[in-house]
Formats: structure tokens, sequence, C-alpha cells
């Protein structure tokens, strides 16, 4: 079996590439580990530059974003009960889009034309500084696919990383010392924008995913084990990081969905080996307060699609030589992004009071300075 492009990994960043690839003329094959609809049952974050939204509106999969999708022309952010608005629109002209990862996974599975293989196992990458070939199992059977270059999209713990030489890629990595515990429910959302609090008991995030669906999210630490939170104790702490009058509107149910995910941020270098490239988490992972994940991803594929085609159809190997600095330049850009807001809004337990006076201090400037506002502005709605 042949194809110019294989693709590793069938979440957002795989489906798009392939998308792109695939309305081009250019034959990608993509291999998933897990099936379909374990795929689709990852509860993901939803926020999307609008960079992203027009990258899915290239791919042809934006009618159900657009008819669905909330969006945001500003944030609000509260430290102790005092509370800030950070107006988009106003400080740089764009917007941001509430839409959840699953739907956008599920908006590009069903728009894909080429060939998907879910549930391939023992997946494993060959000669990629040469004439690269993947092999894979299905029902049994051991495949093999000869191709041009392979793109691998499939996560911090997939196969792509995990081939490489440890001589071959440096890796950067901060893991905190704390988690999100996330509670989605099937109530009407708090505000009609997204709340980061800052509090002495810890972060809290009030997002939605619907008019009738929100997701709420408070710091624990990171060994903390989800069977311990009730829904009655959840949104006791919940109410007690956010002001007054914002704890007072939230409606509570009974959750539908609740976990706890760990924050760390990580960057592998470089993103060419041969004709293997990473993309989305396979290379970098960032925390999610600057909701910058998916949209590292999109930016990615849409950066590795474009240089791609360049190779196969034009012959030219500019785009592929440069796909790694530039990705990286707009990479560690997010990174300091999702760290900045992250070291703002979270409880430090080793900064002690110093820490907390410090953010305290940062939290002060943004309220009294439009610059400060504009660049925090700039960055949360995407960077070119």
């Amino acid at each position: 079996m042949r194809t110019q492009v294989v693709i590793i990994g069938a979440g957002p960043a795989g489906l798009a590439l392939g998308r792109l690839l695939e309305q081009a003329g250019v034959d990608a094959m993509i291999l998933e580990r897990k099936s379909a609809q374990y795929v689709l049952g990852r509860i993901r974050a939803g926020v999307l530059e609008w960079g992203s939204v027009e990258l899915l509106d290239r791919a042809g999969a934006g009618a159900r974003m657009h008819a669905e999708g909330l969006v945001h022309h500003g944030t609000a952010l509260s430290f102790d009960g005092d509370r800030m608005h950070i107006d988009f629109t106003d400080l740089v002209g764009k917007q941001v889009m509430v839409y959840g990862q699953t739907e956008v996974t599920r908006d590009l599975m069903d728009i894909r034309q080429g060939t998907t293989i879910y549930e391939a196992e023992d997946v494993q990458l060959h000669d990629f500084d040469g004439q690269p070939w993947v092999s894979y199992t299905k029902d049994g059977t051991t495949h093999r696919i000869d191709c041009d270059f392979i793109a691998g999209c499939d996560g911090y713990h997939g196969v792509s990383r995990a081939s490489l030489p440890a001589s071959a890629v440096s890796t950067f990595e901060r893991v905190y010392p704390f988690g999100w515990l996330g509670v989605l429910v099937d109530k009407p959302p708090v505000d009609p924008e997204l709340i980061y609090a800052h509090h002495a008991r810890g972060f809290a995030l009030c997002s939605q995913r619907s008019p009738t669906r929100s997701r709420y999210y408070v710091q624990v630490a990171a060994d903390e084990k989800v069977e311990a939170w009730s829904d009655t104790r959840f949104w006791d702490e919940l109410r007690r990081r956010l002001d007054p009058q914002t704890a007072e509107r939230i409606e509570t149910g009974p959750s539908i969905e609740k976990s706890i995910a760990p924050l760390r941020s990580f960057v592998a270098e470089p993103l060419r080996f041969g004709r293997l490239f990473l993309a989305g988490d396979a290379a970098h992972i960032v925390p999610p307060t600057g909701a910058k994940g998916l949209n590292l991803a999109l930016g990615d594929v849409a950066l590795l699609g474009d240089a791609l085609m360049e190779a196969l159809q034009e012959g030219s190997d500019a785009g592929i030589d440069s796909y790694s600095v530039r990705a990286l330049q707009r990479i560690w850009k997010a990174e300091r992004f999702s760290w900045w807001m992250t070291s703002l809004l979270h409880v430090f337990p080793e900064t002690g009071d110093f820490g907390r006076r410090i953010q305290r201090a940062e939290f002060d400037y943004l309220m009294g300075s439009r610059a400060a506002r504009q660049s925090l502005a700039e960055n949360y709605v995407g960077l070119p």
C-alpha cells in the first residue's frame, strides 16, 4: 500500500491536516490507535482564536461552528472578588469563538473523504530519514504503508515522538504542582463570557460549551482524587472563589462529567526529523489557562500542510525546511502567555505572601493600563 502522507493520530490536528491536504489533491491516510467513538468521547476545551475559525472555514468545516458557536468579544478576570473586563474588540479589533474541541473533531470527521483507519494497533515508524514507511496491525493482520512523509499528530503520549532517538530531540518541561478539577453541567452559563478568578483558596474558571451547557473548574492539588469531590463539595468550593455577585447567580446541577487535568508546559525541539514532522500535542503542551492547546495545533498543521503541498506539488523543500523554526517561534510565544496567565491566576504555595502580593500588583497594573490589557487581548485572541 502507498500514499503520499501518513498522518499518525485522528484528533483535530491530524484530521485538519488530512483535510487541508485532500483539498489540495494530496493523498493522505490517517492512522488512529483508538476507535472513532473514543476519540469523540474525549472532553476538551473549546476557545478558538479567530485564526483557527478561519482555518476551519478554509477546510470547509465551519458551518456548524458558525451556527452553534458563541462569539466572545471579551473576558473577565477577578482577584479576591475585584473584577475587570478585557474587551477584545475594543483593544485589538478581534474576537474568539467558544466551540467545543469535540465538536471541531466531529465536524472534521464528517467532511473527511480520505481513508482513516481506526483501532490501528502496534503502529511503528520506519526509515523516516530515507524512504519512510509505517506498519500497523488491524484485526490481527500486519500492514505496511509506504509514503513520502509522516506527520506525527498523535499527542503527548503518541508513538511519533517516542520513535525518535533521545539524542535527536531536546525537551523543555515544567510540571505544575496542581491540576484543574472540571465539571460539565447542563445549566446555562453564569456569564455571557468566561470568568478567570484568582482567590487565596485557588484558581477558578467559569466557562461554557453552549447557551445551555457550562464547564467550571477549580484548582486542586496535583495528587487530588476526583472521587473525593462530590457535586456539593465542588459547587461550594467554586462559589467561595468567585466574586459574590457571580457566586449568587450560578445555577448548579448534577455533573455529567467530572475529571482532573494535570497542568504542564512542554516543548520538543526540533519538529522535523528527516521526513517525519511533529505537530500538536506531540510537539508541545500548554496549561489550559491561556486557551492555546487546540489553537497551537491548528497553527502547526496550517504551516505543515502548506509546506507538504509545496514539496509534493512544486518540488520545493523551502516550506518543510523552515517548518520547525517558524512553528517554534509561535509555539514559544504561546507557551510564554500560557505560563504568564497561569502564574497570575493560580495559588503557588511555595511563593508565600510575597508571591501573592506580586500577583496582586500585576492585576492592579492590568486594571490601570490599557497597554497591558491590550497585550493580554492580543495574545488571547491569537498571534499571527
